[in-house]
């Protein structure tokens, strides 16, 4: 796949992944109306914020990740022909996954809301699942020893403190 079909691709898989998980299911949930918290915790909606923002930048870098570097997009339907191992991916395995649960906890925090904060761990769990009995064993088969250094060199979930480098 070229790069400007990847990233069309990427962009459409942006708005139906992370767009429905992370900003159409939570304003369902909550309509965006903010709950009481008491004024003395307004660090932890400043910490809110900070993450829905983080979540938000990390998850465009990730998807663009996919279309230069991988020459695909993140949907299983149209898959990267490179394994993406470079930017953020140097540091841990997942930071899709990682952006998306952090910016539905942001918005828990932000709204003070705790059917996000519940919400927020039914999806971590729901990714944690699909990585190990869907994703791992897809990329496994698919790019085979490369991967395997990969999942050796780069945690899934706690990222690196120093970015990995891959063999020439």
């Amino acid at each position: 796949m070229r790069r400007g079909p990847a990233a069309a691709g990427s962009a459409v898989f942006f708005a139906l992944a992370p767009g429905v998980v992370a900003g159409l299911l939570p304003w369902l949930l909550t309509g965006w109306r903010p709950g009481r918290p008491p004024a003395e915790l307004w660090p932890l909606r400043l910490a809110g914020a900070v993450l829905v923002v983080a979540g938000a930048a990390v998850l465009v870098h990730a998807f663009a990740r996919f279309a230069v570097e991988g020459l695909g997009t993140p949907a299983p339907v149209a898959p990267t022909a490179h394994l993406v191992v470079g930017g953020l991916y140097r540091y841990v395995r997942n930071p899709m996954y990682l952006a998306v649960v952090a910016a539905i906890a942001g918005q828990a925090l932000l709204l003070w809301r705790w059917d996000l904060l519940w919400y927020a761990l039914a999806v971590a769990i729901a990714v944690v699942a699909f990585v190990r009995w869907y994703e791992e064993p897809t990329l496994r088969r698919r790019f085979g020893s490369r991967y395997e250094e990969y999942r050796r060199a780069v945690p899934g979930w706690l990222p690196r403190r120093r970015p990995w480098r891959p063999a020439a």
